[in-house]
């Protein structure tokens, strides 16, 4: 198996050389590091990937979580994971100061986990949902809370979670049923069950701490009724210990990937005797759960371009590795094979899995960017930074989600028949990343979320926000000789963005709302492949003014593989585009809207 699961220099290229990760210590909030703190975090995370993650990556899928006498175990390395990661201060690395956390900036702690990501996907999860969870109580909830779940959270302790999809409910929120009642003493009482929910129960922890959306009693119907409540596994009980909390776990899911993390089914309130304590104000935790929600998505589009990575790097291994064939114009049928990397159509393949890798990889890091920034700065800047970020959320999810599984296949095909057998790990690869189109919004949900909320809010600005960044871009690509025909080729494209855009939103302003969402996912599609071409011209423009600085041969090499990538993306995946913005241009005839559930045969 590949030992090289992620390019250690294609991280400090993007952090350092494309988007100066080290000019971040110039604010106050980071000025205590520097870029020899993040060389020793990224160091760290390589080597606890390597000596722990990784090495169990096959292990874990093949004994995956077992459910036994109404308890879950999982693999030990979760546990080890999670005392890791404690013992390191990672799952709190970005909390301030005053809350025992490192001020370490989003950027870096990205690139951490996703150097775990690529190491061992499922391992990876257990400490980076409870920095989300942990993050959610830190921002929302009270004094009380925060002392009493934060510092086990952090440490390494506690588990920390989201429960939010429920039977009845799937990704709908409107229909939950989980009902919250208030008490005199000060919590609720929880009834209800939720589904799909990551590490919500396993017997190697000290606890579980959910963070859980129902509805208070006589809430408000729909999504404006929605309260959000810290419901531990287990509750304190007053004197220093913990005591059961009628959180009842009744079943685990057995998945296609991704089965070394448990997705459990858990019952609340069988006894009447769960409790829940309320995070901020009431019929406001859809909103705060969003928080976790956004950061898990941008987390979701890097668990999968790292699992992509792994694939492409398993992948490259064999095809330099592997004897097969002999060049096309070769005429002896006595000469010896040549590696299967010198093939045209090899090559393609992994050219395509280098584009969606390390252009995936390069916008989540510029979403991580514009966290850090938000989080520094204030004004008309801070809001920038802010309208930026969502709008581009739903694409740092969906295209690495769903485009990662098509690169896995081709690092599969690359292997022909082996790549099909679990002597390699693309298969596995396969599978494990399979999972990301789904959760945390599927696709789908991105694709409305973008198109229905994202571009038109604040009449557009995100939206200008955003073609001004990819503009400057194609002033910086058309004053370099090797960038310049790329960055025209972006200038069209941002133009048929307006004109798609422009049409889309027509039918919006006609009133006709679902001609307009009905192909949604199309535009998100659309959307991203223009997305990352920007984020390839970026690093094209980088790598091409690294040239003229002469580097050594091995940084020369790695430049004009970047630039090459780039005009691979150019020439083969942007014209893609042509097709989706015909069809997005006709979305007004309905074709899917007036299809009949009658109709399917």
């Amino acid at each position: 198996m590949a030992e090289k699961f992620i390019s250690l220099r294609n991280l400090q290229f993007l952090l350092y050389e494309q988007f100066d990760a080290a000019a971040l210590t110039k604010y106050p909030y980071f000025a205590d590091h520097s870029k020899e703190t993040f060389d020793m975090v990224l160091e760290t995370a390589m080597r606890m990937a390597r000596g722990i993650l990784f090495p169990a990556l096959s292990v874990m899928d093949k004994e995956p979580p077992e459910f036994r006498d109404g308890k879950v175990f999982v693999h030990p390395v979760a546990a080890l994971v999670m005392k890791a990661c404690g013992e390191g201060g990672w799952i709190g690395a970005q909390a301030p100061y005053e809350l025992d956390g490192q001020q370490i900036p989003n950027t870096i702690m990205t690139a951490f986990r996703g150097i775990f990501s690529a190491a061992n996907y499922s391992a990876s999860v257990y400490p980076f949902l409870t920095t989300g969870a942990a993050h959610l109580i830190l921002s929302f909830g009270s004094k009380e809370l925060i002392e009493t779940y934060v510092p086990k959270m952090f440490a390494g302790a506690w588990q920390g979670t989201m429960a939010l999809t429920e039977p009845q409910a799937g990704s709908s929120l409107t229909d939950l049923a989980t009902t919250a009642f208030p008490t005199a003493e000060g919590y609720y009482r929880i009834r209800g069950q939720k589904i799909f929910i990551s590490c919500s129960d396993y017997e190697s922890t000290g606890n579980i701490v959910n963070l859980l959306i129902a509805r208070i009693e006589g809430a408000p119907p729909g999504v404006k009724g929605i309260s959000l409540f810290v419901v531990p596994k287990k509750r304190p009980d007053g004197r220093g210990g913990l005591a059961g909390n009628d959180v009842t776990c009744i079943g685990i899911y057995h998945k296609l990937g991704y089965r070394g993390a448990p997705i459990t089914q858990l019952s609340f309130g069988d006894n009447d005797d769960c409790r829940g304590w309320l995070v901020g104000e009431p019929h406001k935790g859809l909103r705060y759960m969003f928080q976790m929600m956004n950061e898990a998505r941008v987390d979701v589009g890097m668990g999968a371009a790292a699992i992509a990575s792994a694939a492409y790097y398993a992948s490259l291994e064999y095809a330099r590795q592997r004897p097969q064939g002999r060049p096309i114009a070769g005429k002896d049928p006595l000469a010896p094979q040549v590696p299967i990397i010198e093939h045209a159509d090899v090559k393609r393949m992994l050219l395509f899995q280098r584009a969606v890798v390390e252009g995936s990889l390069a916008l989540i890091f510029q979403c991580a960017q514009y966290v850090d920034l938000a989080l520094v700065t204030e004004g008309e800047e801070k809001e920038k930074y802010e309208l930026l970020l969502d709008l581009l959320t739903p694409i740092a999810k969906s295209y690495p989600s769903e485009m990662g599984i098509l690169s896995v296949s081709q690092g599969l095909q690359c292997l022909g028949g082996y790549g099909y057998c679990d002597e390699f790990p693309l298969e596995q690869y396969y599978r494990d990343v399979r999972i990301h189109p789904i959760h945390e919004g599927t696709t789908g949900i991105q694709g409305m979320d973008l198109l229905g909320r994202k571009v038109v809010m604040k009449n557009g600005k995100a939206l200008f926000l955003y073609l001004a960044e990819v503009e400057k871009t194609v002033a910086a690509g058309r004053a370099l000789p090797e960038c310049a025909p790329c960055a025209e080729a972006l200038a069209a494209s941002v133009e048929t963005l307006k004109e798609v855009t422009t049409s889309l939103t027509g039918l919006a302003l006609k009133g006709e709302i679902e001609l307009f969402l009905a192909d949604a996912t199309l535009y998100l599609e659309f959307f991203g492949i223009i997305a990352i071409a920007w984020q390839w011209l970026l690093q094209a423009v980088t790598a091409a003014k690294a040239l003229g600085a002469s580097p050594d041969a091995a940084d020369a090499d790695f430049y004009r593989g970047k630039i090459h990538t780039c005009r691979y993306f150019f020439a083969y995946e942007l014209p893609k585009i042509s097709g989706l913005a015909d069809r997005l241009s006709r979305s007004g005839d309905g074709l899917t809207v007036a299809m009949k559930p009658a109709w399917f045969d």
